[in-house]
């Protein structure tokens, strides 16, 4: 098959997201098919006001337009609610054409954090994009459920999966955790408001806390939290050897749709403590084994969590395969049908 997959979020950001899209692209292309990508890279981009590593495509419609209708694809996936995935909805329901969509980030809540008006508020947006796709992917049940409550129920799962080669309880220390006093309490991900890393911050826990990652709240919690060691982003095995050199995964975010850094992290062997929110529910939740800990009081699931069992933890973790995520990602795209495929 040749698809169009279009996505405002992708290199040089570092998330889960770009994480995902990237690994389905390079299984996809390995099992022979092909993909045209359409990314912000290609075109002339702007900063997102308060995330300036996040670019936004400007005047892409046509652009957009012109490569998808050249590109003799056979299937559209729409990644992201940015210029460029407007500008390739408008592009299908123009033609008449069928396509997927994918829910990966709880915008009425980041904006809503952002501005403290009420989330309801910037669900018509989401709604609006989403509803006339054929199919929109998501990584949890959950998720599923929340998405039809908002009128939208033409889900598909689609998980997520790890580098089993990369992540493992086997990953050499990372040298600037190796002296650090113990426990050692860790976080991934983006710095950024709505992932709630002051509350990790604030846990009345003994050893160290450690930040792997970048983004605008880290000049201020390293200046609000001083005694914490802010690592920066990481990649590769320097990724992998924080996760195994923790003796604790906290993840405090309310608000991620699924959290690809606590699978990551238990493939690494490390537990996961968090809050009893969608994310931590689908995987700690409903894992066959203790790996980790949820509670309202942070403190409390993070103490929970360090007693867990670190070989269930890796057991756990190596449950989630990029191959299975990469069939249940084609078993949900919307082929188009027989006339409607476009010439090269």
């Amino acid at each position: 098959m040749k698809l169009a997959l279009v996505t405002d979020a992708w290199r040089p950001q570092i998330n889960g997201v770009v994480r995902t899209l990237e690994t389905t692209v390079g299984k996809l292309r390995a099992r022979g098919h092909s993909v045209e990508t359409i990314t912000p890279d290609q075109f002339r981009t702007i900063p997102c006001p308060s995330y300036p590593e996040i670019r936004l495509a400007l005047g892409c419609g046509r652009e957009v337009a012109r490569r998808l209708d050249h590109c003799g694809i056979e299937a559209v996936h729409i990644a992201t609610e940015g210029p460029l995935g407007w500008s390739a909805r408008r592009w299908c329901l123009d033609r008449r054409l069928p396509f997927s969509t994918s829910f990966h980030t709880r915008f009425p809540d980041y904006v809503a954090m952002r501005t403290g008006l009420p989330a309801a508020w910037f669900w018509p947006v989401v709604r609006r994009f989403h509803a006339p796709a054929k199919r929109i992917m998501v990584a949890t049940g959950m998720l599923a459920e929340e998405l039809a409550q908002q009128g939208l129920a033409q889900t598909h799962r689609w998980s997520r999966g790890v580098d089993l080669d990369l992540f493992t309880p086997d990953a050499a220390v990372l040298p600037a955790l190796a002296d650090l006093p113990r426990p050692i309490q860790l976080y991934v991900g983006r710095v950024a408001v709505e992932k709630n890393i002051g509350a990790f911050l604030d846990t009345p826990i003994a050893g160290s806390k450690v930040v792997v990652g970048d983004g605008p709240a880290r000049a201020h919690l390293a200046h609000q939290h001083p005694e914490a060691h802010f690592l920066g982003a990481l990649q590769g095995p320097s990724l992998a050897s924080a996760y195994a050199s923790a003796d604790v995964f906290v993840f405090p975010s309310r608000t991620d749709t699924f959290g690809l850094v606590m699978i990551e992290a238990l493939a690494s062997g490390t537990p996961v403590a968090a809050y009893p929110v969608h994310g931590p529910l689908d995987i700690i939740g409903t894992a066959q084994r203790r790996v980790g800990a949820m509670d309202e009081d942070l403190a409390t699931a993070i103490r929970a969590a360090l007693s867990a069992d670190r070989a269930d933890c890796a057991t756990e973790g190596r449950r989630y395969s990029w191959d299975a995520c990469t069939d249940q990602f084609f078993a949900g795209l919307c082929p188009f049908q027989a006339g409607q495929r476009l010439a090269a």
